[in-house]
């Protein structure tokens, strides 16, 4: 089993009216519900456009918080699902359920290997 990130950046989103994402709500979580349904659930969640933006940062040898995004962009990352499945083709699947559901792209990663635990 391997972990994969599935994953949209807010701007792929586009503009739409209310109505219209709260059409999308529902099927969303439909796939969500299906992704638990079939074990392979790990986490999903949208990102808060107004919530608390801040970095930490320790490369100077002192730590630092900053508010606000760590580098301007153009792009954020607006919402995430993390899934556990048997292979690359089963991330892809729920990756088109996402993107059909959500109305927008989505891009795929493996996570790597984590180190062993004792």
């Amino acid at each position: 089993m391997a972990e994969y990130l599935i994953y949209f950046n807010q701007q792929w989103v586009g503009d739409h009216s209310a109505e219209w994402f709260r059409g999308r709500g529902p099927l969303a979580a439909a796939v969500v519900d299906e992704i638990k349904a079939a074990g392979a659930y790990v986490f999903a969640g949208g990102l808060e456009e107004d919530g608390p933006v801040f970095s930490a940062d320790a490369t100077s040898g002192t730590l630092t918080f900053t508010d606000g995004p760590y580098a301007e962009t153009k792009e954020w990352l607006g919402g995430l699902t993390v899934v556990d499945v048997a292979d690359e083709e089963t991330a892809r699947m729920w990756a088109g359920k996402i993107a059909e559901a959500c109305g927008w792209p989505q891009e795929v990663r493996r996570f790597g290997r984590q180190p062993a635990t004792r």
